[in-house]
């Protein structure tokens, strides 16, 4: 089999807020691969460092440690004037709240083409609306909606602009921070199946964060999940829920709603304690426990999931 290509390489990395006493570390010591062509999801719950990740990539968040590589080139830190425009072009970011990141008093056309402007793409305006507009029709809008303003628009219509804003620049790798957490459920699995037909028409790399594993497991190739700042398990989607091994994963899984009344009232919530862990002086490493599955522990904690793995134990 052909080896895949890594689009991104995250590599220890570190991420502080704050200054003196005030300081205080927000991502440590996270390490992954996202290869091209596939959806990376990150999941764990709000303030689990999982967005300030993503914002990394994309030069949003300056980083403390570490390396970020984008095609085999540092991206992090003091880079090159064209390196950094071919990240801002290539990467583009589409985010959380689809209100909050429009500019309220621009129209869908400005928002949308903003991009092309700041890039010199298009020779005339008729040109760069036009382009507007065929982006618009990509995402299932209308054209004629370029000349509304974003509070005319529901918050399903308002993602589907953000999503055109991002994908007008022909990206070639997407960061989706929780792109359906502030829409109605049955808006949530259109833009779900939206993403999914612009990553395989476009050939699209998506790094997806969310706090919802149900969610990630439809659309996810492989997922990490993340607890305070570190990466604790990271595997294949399928594997991820047929053999979940770190406890925090395992309480994650057990927090999904099951669509059978009597099931979900019989099922054994499961509550994560950190505490448990004592790593005084068996200190945790970052270790692959199968081909593709990774987990973060010391070495009692591997030979217990070793000897479980070797039981067959699931959830």
């Amino acid at each position: 089999m052909a080896e895949r290509e890594k689009l991104i390489e995250v590599k220890d990395l570190q991420i502080t807020f704050g200054e003196g006493r005030k300081k205080f570390v927000a991502v440590d010591d996270v390490n992954f691969d996202i290869y091209r062509g596939e959806t990376f999801s990150i999941v764990g719950e709000s303030g689990s460092g999982k967005t300030t990740i993503g914002r990394a990539i994309v030069r949003i968040n300056p980083t403390t440690r570490g390396e970020i590589l984008y095609k085999g080139r540092k991206i992090n830190g003091k880079i090159s004037k064209e390196l950094d425009r071919e990240v801002i072009k290539s990467c583009q970011m589409i985010f959380q709240d689809p209100m909050a990141s429009l500019n309220e008093r621009a129209k869908v056309e400005y928002i949308v083409s903003e991009g092309l402007i700041n890039f010199g793409i298009g020779n005339t305006p008729q040109e760069r609306s036009e382009m507007v507009q065929k982006a618009l029709r990509e995402v299932g809008l209308l054209p004629e909606f370029a000349s509304r303003f974003p509070h005319e628009f529901s918050g399903g219509q308002r993602q589907r602009i953000g999503i055109a804003r991002a994908l007008i620049m022909q990206p070639e790798f997407v960061v989706a921070d929780e792109p359906i957490s502030a829409l109605d459920v049955s808006i949530r699995a259109q833009v779900l199946n939206l993403l999914n037909q612009l990553k395989k028409s476009r050939g699209l790399t998506y790094l997806f964060i969310a706090h919802d594993l149900s969610v990630v497991r439809f659309i996810s190739d492989r997922i990490a999940v993340i607890h305070k700042g570190r990466i604790v398990e990271l595997a294949e989607a399928e594997e991820l829920f047929l053999h979940p091994l770190h406890p925090y994963t395992k309480a994650l899984l057990s927090a999904v709603p099951i669509p059978d009344p009597e099931i979900e009232k019989k099922k054994k919530l499961l509550v994560y304690d950190p505490s448990m862990h004592d790593y005084s002086s068996d200190k945790p490493v970052w270790h692959e426990i199968l081909p593709g599955h990774f987990i973060y522990g010391n070495q009692k904690e591997i030979a217990g999931y070793q000897k479980e793995i070797r039981k067959g134990i699931k959830i």
